[in-house]
């Protein structure tokens, strides 16, 4: 979800909401492996704030960062709607330097950055998680390209399970895997998708 800013706003700027107001399925399934709340939870490239604003409801203190000020601005009124307190944070994920060991986890649904600019983001990843915290993330990979049912229209944004394992090989890789599941979310992902989902532990 996260690219050009301009071009994120004009996605954004809808009445309704791009991918839905509900929190993705692979969270929802893999949430209690947070831990119990409040955990710090960092949610990268959180578009319209509905993967924060669950956690958020769920107890937990949640920081989403997105690239576009329109996405954000949706996010905080989803949160208002919820009645729950969200700390939002506008960045770019390739340059931006996140203070270490701040973080119980970060989540990362469908955060689509450049091939050049993941190293970066990685690293800061694992610089801002506290030892023992927790990465979760499921994305689209390079198969997913040729389809019409969301994602980013060319591979250069799509990691895989490969690229996670030797980025995080210093972490406990708790599940490393790319499947295919169908992934309803608002308009904008509407079917079949080729996924990687990965969490992986920070060394104590």
């Amino acid at each position: 979800m996260n690219g050009k800013t301009p071009m994120w706003d004009e996605r954004y700027d809808r009445e309704d909401y791009l991918y839905g107001t509900e929190p993705n399925d692979f969270l929802r399934e893999q949430v209690e492996g947070l831990g119990p709340a409040p955990r710090r939870v960092l949610c990268l490239a959180d578009g319209e704030g509905r993967n924060g604003v669950y956690l958020a409801g769920l107890g937990h203190e949640v920081t989403s960062v997105d690239g576009s000020r329109v996405g954000l601005a949706k996010a905080a009124r989803l949160a208002e709607a919820k009645g729950v307190a969200l700390e939002l944070l506008h960045a770019d994920l390739t340059e931006h330097v996140f203070p270490a060991e701040a973080f119980d986890a970060v989540v990362s649904i469908f955060c689509h950055v450049t091939e050049a600019g993941r190293p970066h983001l990685h690293r800061q990843v694992a610089r801002t998680l506290r030892p023992g915290g927790l990465l979760m993330l499921e994305a689209y990979t390079p198969d997913q390209v040729p389809r019409d049912t969301g994602g980013p229209d060319t591979p250069d944004r799509t990691p895989t399970a490969a690229e996670l394992d030797a980025a995080f090989a210093d972490f406990e890789i708790l599940l490393s895997r790319e499947i295919e599941r169908d992934v309803q979310e608002g308009k904008g992902h509407t079917g079949p998708g080729a996924v990687v989902q990965f969490i992986a532990r920070k060394p104590r």
